[in-house]
């Protein structure tokens, strides 16, 4: 007799799983055909990027907490490098054709990027001829 009552209830499980596959093919259906799916469904791009900003931030401030002072040298000369790589970026959005905001923030992202660039070289220039041998 278990071994029935095991059958029934194994048939009846199956109907149902058979019963809510069909649901929720229908309900797929139902939000295909929803207005509001489609380009407009994900975040904006702003929403996105301050996001990704936020992330950013926190990150950079953890990873460059926790290194120890010893190696803030070679952080710095690798943050050097980035920055030479953002600067290149500047320079295409700075050399738009038309004069808008697009060419403005390139220039200023230029202008900020070689800042960095040429100070962060000076820093660690100074911080390297510390561990010279003094000549006699």
């Amino acid at each position: 007799m278990a071994d029935s009552a095991l059958l029934d209830r194994a048939a009846q499980l199956a109907t149902d799983a058979a019963s809510l596959a069909a649901k929720a093919r229908e309900l797929a259906a139902q939000a295909a055909m929803s207005p509001e799916v489609g380009a407009n469904a994900g975040p904006d791009a702003l929403t996105m990027g301050l996001t990704v900003l936020v992330l950013a931030t926190f990150v950079g401030y953890y990873v460059v907490w926790r290194v120890t002072p010893a190696l803030h040298s070679p952080l710095m000369a690798v943050t050097n490098a980035i920055s030479s790589v953002i600067i290149v970026g500047a320079l295409l959005a700075a050399g738009a054709s038309a004069v808008g905001f697009s060419q403005a923030m390139g220039f200023l992202a230029v202008v900020l990027a070689s800042v960095n660039i040429f100070g962060g070289f000076v820093v660690s220039q100074r911080m390297l001829s510390k561990f010279k041998k003094k000549q006699k």
